[in-house]
């Protein structure tokens, strides 16, 4: 059956700017269990071979959302571009996590528009890096998530941050840049990224959400990871306790994929990482918490 993407559709969140979704399922009357993806830092939702796994997700039988967070500097009308800068140096993990409440409350609403296509009582969350702190932090605080994922995750937000005099030099100038080196363009962090980080630390604590978790944990990294290192997943792993971890041999950061990837198929790495997944979403959670614990 042919897929159904449902490409750029804008959901209001709690801050301003719009949330830009792409909805993927195959149209049939059955529910599908549904998986939202969160991107990484720098990331958005058409990087790469995103696409491609939404319809890896499709054709399996899922109902698979992918979004762009509201501040993460592209726009509605150019979704892979950063040019709102400022929303880009607006940012941080807080309005993250509302973005992602927003997502999920959206199509569990009753009157969405695919609300006969999903089973409200079968979601999963995967986040790549960055996004993999994101969706472990809302796992632990979402009861309606019963499956989570992580690709490439962080396992501590606050480590990542300067110290010292850097950090002194960034409160006396109110914002620092990084160079995005994909695209040459230097991006703002205003100081406020710092500081909702430390009034919301226990909550933005990523060992504390992992630790709090009752459901089951796939986490997925690559040997090779220079960006985060694979230790990042082993802490993850020691944190949880229905977890699973998957090492990928050789694999780097985002397993293989590049931006912009034109290939008909995904990389080698990414497609083990596909179907691993679809493996753990495909088992019943009962199963996997009998599994893992421990």
């Amino acid at each position: 059956m042919e897929i159904t993407r449902q490409k750029n559709i804008e959901i209001q969140g709690k801050h301003e700017k719009p949330i830009l979704a792409d909805f993927f399922y195959t149209p049939t009357n059955q529910p599908k269990p549904v998986v939202i993806f969160c991107h990484g830092y720098k990331g958005f939702k058409d990087w790469g071979a995103w696409d491609k796994m939404g319809d890896f997700f499709a054709e399996a039988g899922y109902f698979f959302v992918k979004f762009n967070f509201s501040h993460n500097g592209t726009t509605p009308e150019k979704p892979t571009e950063f040019l709102d800068v400022e929303a880009f140096g607006d940012n941080n993990y807080s309005i993250e996590l509302d973005d992602l409440q927003s997502m999920i409350d959206h199509i569990l609403l009753p009157d969405f528009n695919c609300a006969q296509q999903i089973d409200p009582s079968n979601i999963g969350l995967i986040g790549h890096s960055r996004g993999g702190g994101i969706v472990v932090i809302k796992a632990a605080e979402e009861n309606r998530i019963n499956k989570l994922i992580t690709f490439s995750s962080v396992s501590d937000f606050g480590e990542r941050f300067p110290e010292e005099e850097e950090l002194e030099k960034w409160e006396e100038k109110g914002v620092r840049y990084i160079l995005n080196t994909r695209t040459n363009q230097k991006l703002p962090h205003h100081y406020q990224f710092y500081t909702n980080f430390k009034e919301n630390e226990e909550r933005l604590t990523i060992s504390r959400a992992a630790k709090a978790l009752e459901i089951p944990l796939l986490i997925v990294h690559g040997s090779s990871d220079v960006a985060v290192p694979i230790s990042a997943s082993g802490k993850l792993f020691e944190w949880s306790t229905f977890s699973e971890l998957l090492l990928v041999e050789n694999a780097d950061h985002v397993y293989g994929i590049t931006h912009p990837w034109n290939e008909p198929e995904v990389s080698k790495d990414f497609k083990y990482v596909l179907e691993k997944t679809r493996e753990f979403m495909d088992t019943p959670q009962e199963e996997l918490l009998r599994a893992t614990e421990g």
